[in-house]
């Protein structure tokens, strides 16, 4: 006999280094309870405009999620697919580590658990601020430096430098949230996690 669960909605709100960056970098996500901590993940680098191209753990109260097909140091951790989203109750919190050199912590905190119109992979941005720092930025060090050179010498060849090597442009207040629900809507129309 299959166990079946009435289908959810849960709302999160994810904060980044919620201690250390003011004003604070969140996205607030509805996401659907039978997703697993690996989806949360894709939905939380999409949301956030990384790119996924690091190693990345969830910690629920005393346990550690990962996805342990990818390095063997993290095989004391739980399989970050085996845990579904409907698990979670309003007010729970976790953690989310996302790239373990650059240290990117999260704080999630659920919001609201609801009975869900329909079931089926489903996410959706509610809403945000500020754009996440950029990959391989060398973690908040890198990243309070380079506000700081964006604050004090915008114009500076250093900072241009500094600039081109991320991409070109970094404009740490946007947040496009039609590019972010555009980016969770994809992982949801392509299945991925």
């Amino acid at each position: 006999m299959a166990f079946v669960t009435t289908p959810v909605w849960i709302t999160l709100v994810v904060q980044l280094e919620p201690l250390h960056i003011n004003p604070p970098i969140w996205r607030r996500l509805v996401v659907n309870g039978d997703s697993s901590l690996r989806k949360l993940h894709h939905f939380i680098q999409a949301s956030m405009g990384w790119s996924s191209q690091h190693l990345h753990e969830f910690t629920v109260g005393d346990n550690t999620y990962a996805p342990p097909d990818l390095d063997p140091s993290l095989s004391m951790s739980l399989d970050d697919r085996k845990l579904k989203l409907f698990k979670l109750k309003a007010g729970d919190r976790l953690r989310y580590l996302y790239d373990l050199g650059d240290s990117w912590q999260h704080v999630i905190a659920v919001e609201k658990v609801e009975k869900a119109p329909q079931a089926g992979t489903f996410c959706e941005v509610l809403g945000g601020e500020r754009a996440c720092p950029p990959e391989d930025i060398g973690g908040m060090p890198g990243y309070l430096d380079l506000l700081e050179r964006i604050r004090t010498q915008p114009y500076s060849a250093e900072t241009r430098e500094r600039l081109l090597d991320l991409g070109g442009d970094f404009d740490p207040e946007l947040f496009d949230w039609r590019a972010a629900n555009a980016a969770v809507q994809r992982i949801c129309n392509n299945l991925w996690g």
